[in-house]
């Protein structure tokens, strides 16, 4: 087996499986180094083991590679990483608008990011780095994000559309962290809260509703932010008039987004049966923050086909003609 293939893929299981980050990073490290490394190292075992990057279990993958075995760490973790359930929906899906780069707090570049897209087989990916506000997250400034304007521009991956993008932050008066003349250039412009979570019920409704009232809001991301599992612990949801909320993103022809992430799963339920009642579209979204967590589409896919969300509805199932026509709405 190759050993950069096996490296690879590692890394893109621990990603998958929301490992901590440093794990998948010494794989994608160890896969870069043997790139460069000559022949006569790869065949030396002393000269390899003593490689700076290359760690005691790297070191084993590469070598049991090597010799045309697939590596045991492989072997586990395709034994053992998690699956969704299957879904006749998720084969409809055609790409995915929301996605985050090492641009702010993603774990690697867009490159990686869209030859992972494309191995998956979509049609499109949206960069959608945070916006300045989110200064954790290494939110883009106006001009970084000019910057990566320009550099998604000049990327042209065969059989796959890169589309401009971000995740913007809904201020606390409904406003979005990021000029007009900005959001007015890109493809995809995806809303979301990530502050002041336990605002009362009645400010947080008028924040959210004028934020998809702006005419710049695609996709209102994760809802509610609740967190119900993982290594962040649990979050409640925020509280909000989701029936007024749902109806503004219906008037404004905002998605509300179905985040594939497990530890999110939102909305929960119950408001995916009322957005549905309140005539909304909807996007299922990996929320990806590295490259083997494109993936998570798979559990959006299921709980959007369990909750009965029509294909029709979902614009993530329309081929990226269709797609840019509704975003420029």
């Amino acid at each position: 087996m190759d050993p950069v293939d096996a490296l690879t893929e590692i890394a893109y299981l621990l990603e998958r499986d929301r490992a901590i980050r440093y794990k998948s990073k010494a794989f994608r490290t160890a896969g870069d180094i043997v790139v460069g490394l000559a022949p006569e190292v790869l065949a030396d075992p002393v000269r390899l083991k003593n490689t700076k990057g290359i760690g005691d279990t790297t070191y084993t993958v590469i070598r049991q590679a090597l010799a045309g075995e697939v590596p045991e760490y492989l072997a586990t973790l395709r034994e053992t990483s998690a699956v969704a359930a299957h879904s006749e929906l998720r084969a409809k899906l055609k790409g995915d608008l929301h996605a985050h780069t090492e641009w702010s707090d993603g774990s690697t570049s867009i490159e990686l990011m869209v030859d992972s897209a494309r191995r998956l087989g979509h049609e499109y990916l949206a960069v959608t780095d945070h916006s300045p506000r989110l200064r954790v997250a290494r939110g883009l400034s106006a001009e970084r994000l000019a910057e990566q304007l320009d550099t998604v521009h000049a990327l042209r991956p065969a059989g796959l559309r890169v589309l401009t993008g971000i995740e913007v932050d809904i201020t606390d008066d409904g406003s979005l962290d990021q000029t007009d003349e900005l959001l007015g250039r890109l493809d995809v412009v995806v809303a979301s809260v990530h502050s002041k979570l336990k605002m009362d019920a009645r400010q947080m409704t008028r924040r959210m509703v004028a934020a998809v009232s702006t005419g710049h809001v695609d996709v209102l991301g994760h809802v509610t932010g609740r967190l119900v599992e993982g290594a962040r612990g649990t979050r409640p949801p925020s509280s909000f008039d989701a029936k007024q909320v749902f109806a503004a993103c219906a008037a404004n022809g905002v998605a509300v987004e179905i985040n594939s992430r497990p530890e999110r799963q939102d909305p929960p339920d119950d408001l995916i049966a009322l957005a549905l009642d309140s005539g909304c579209l909807f996007s299922i979204d990996s929320d990806a923050h590295a490259p083997g967590q494109l993936g998570l589409l798979d559990y959006g896919a299921e709980r959007a086909e369990k909750n009965g969300v029509p294909p029709e509805r979902i614009v993530t199932t329309y081929p990226v003609d269709q797609l840019l026509k509704w975003t420029s709405r």
